[in-house]
């Protein structure tokens, strides 16, 4: 495991030396996304936001922020599950022209094969810590705000060292949760044999 500080926008090479169950710190300009703006642009046709052609950080969020005379106020910011955004994975990275996705869990394989091709990876938390990231994140923009409300709008932000987050697909294909999953699972076989549980032992049902 190494870990890494990066800024956004990424130089290539460095993406590349990224491999699962590396740390990363990541400084620099976002763009923030969830389901509504897929929708908006890859099913609906809308135009991408401005964001997307400016920035290779996709964060997988709903921010809460307040905004009182034209200032914004971030108040939390947790990432959301990306594999939620499956559908749209590929085309997202891929039409972006994305380096780095940040989100909690993974993300699927056709995803992965774009994020192959378009020299990306995607990260996520090590921890749960909403409002400890908060002082690391300042907002200087947002896009659709009226069309898709404050949750699913595009939100620019300018990250400050945020994280750590943990490489969990990166662009030589490999998957965080698949490697662990294998291990669970061999290690879920030499437990049982151990305890002398049966193959075909099933848990209780209790209704």
């Amino acid at each position: 495991m190494a870990i890494y500080e990066l800024t956004a926008p990424f130089n290539p090479e460095d993406i590349k030396k990224l491999r699962i169950g590396d740390l990363v710190y990541v400084s620099g300009k976002a763009f923030t996304c969830r389901s509504r703006l897929h929708r908006w642009v890859f099913d609906e046709g809308h135009e991408s936001p401005a964001a997307a052609a400016e920035r290779d950080l996709l964060i997988h969020v709903g921010p809460i922020v307040l905004r009182e005379n034209g200032n914004f106020e971030l108040v939390s910011f947790m990432p959301t599950s990306s594999i939620r955004f499956e559908k749209w994975g590929a085309r997202s990275v891929d039409a972006w022209d994305l380096h780095m996705i940040i989100g909690k869990t993974t993300m699927g394989g056709r995803t992965m094969e774009m994020m192959k091709k378009k020299n990306c990876v995607h990260v996520s938390p090590r921890g749960v810590s909403p409002n400890l990231w908060v002082n690391s994140i300042k907002i200087s923009d947002v896009e659709l705000f009226d069309e898709l409300g404050t949750i699913e709008a595009t939100w620019h932000m300018e990250l400050d060292r945020l994280g750590p987050f943990v490489v969990d697909i990166d662009t030589e294909g490999n998957n965080l949760f698949e490697h662990i999953d294998e291990i669970v699972s061999e290690n879920k076989i030499k437990a049982m044999e151990l305890l002398g549980i049966p193959d075909d032992f099933e848990y209780t049902k209790l209704y």
